[in-house]
């Protein structure tokens, strides 16, 4: 094991026991609490249930009891789409949003201001590892809908340009399903090319 591996080892295992405390904390389960951070963050094509299960990779049955749950205790709320009948959007309440106040998530933030150096380039570092784990692994990559290779954007006017849909700005920073990186996109262009 590499000084690096050996650095990410020790991050996940710490993670993983700030979201147990968390969680804890708030009488949830670990899941949950992976469940209410997705949600903070999903836009509109992610906010669904089946995008909940491939982010966090686990069934849906483990994502239908999840939200269950979570709708119980009132920290989420389902909401019918206007346009595609069965198809139900999840957003957190006032209480799901309290929840994640202080997590984890946000002391790792902490953590990174105060370590210093350049936070783009280690972003951009961190999303390439990731991005290389999961091509290795054959799974779904989610991105922020503004670093997509589908997002059209001028002068304020924003659009995904694989759905054709109009974006308002506050979903432009979320994370989406169908999200492809921009290089898989530029890699494509260029094989077309030279096969003309």
């Amino acid at each position: 094991m590499t000084p690096t591996v050996f650095v990410f080892e020790r991050l996940a295992a710490l993670i993983h026991q700030l979201v147990r405390d968390d969680a804890a904390r708030h009488g949830l389960l670990p899941v949950h609490m992976q469940v209410l951070g997705y949600l903070a963050q999903a836009n509109r094509y992610s906010d669904l249930s089946i995008a909940v299960a491939d982010y966090l990779g686990i069934t849906r049955g483990t994502v239908s009891q999840t939200l269950a749950v979570l709708e119980r205790k009132g920290l989420i709320t389902r909401t019918p789409d206007d346009r595609h009948g069965k198809r139900i959007h999840l957003t957190l309440s006032a209480a799901g949003e309290a929840v994640l106040n202080a997590s984890w998530s946000q002391r790792l933030d902490q953590a990174l201001a105060t370590a210093g150096g350049d936070a783009q380039a280690f972003g951009n570092d961190l999303r390439g590892v990731l991005s290389a784990l999961q091509r290795l692994n054959g799974k779904q990559a989610f991105g922020q809908c503004r670093q997509c290779a589908h997002f059209l954007g001028e002068d304020g006017d924003y659009r995904c340009g694989l759905t054709g849909e109009a974006l308002a700005v506050e979903q432009t920073i979320k994370i989406c399903r169908e999200w492809t990186s921009p290089d898989t996109r530029m890699s494509a262009a260029g094989r077309l090319s030279t096969h003309r």
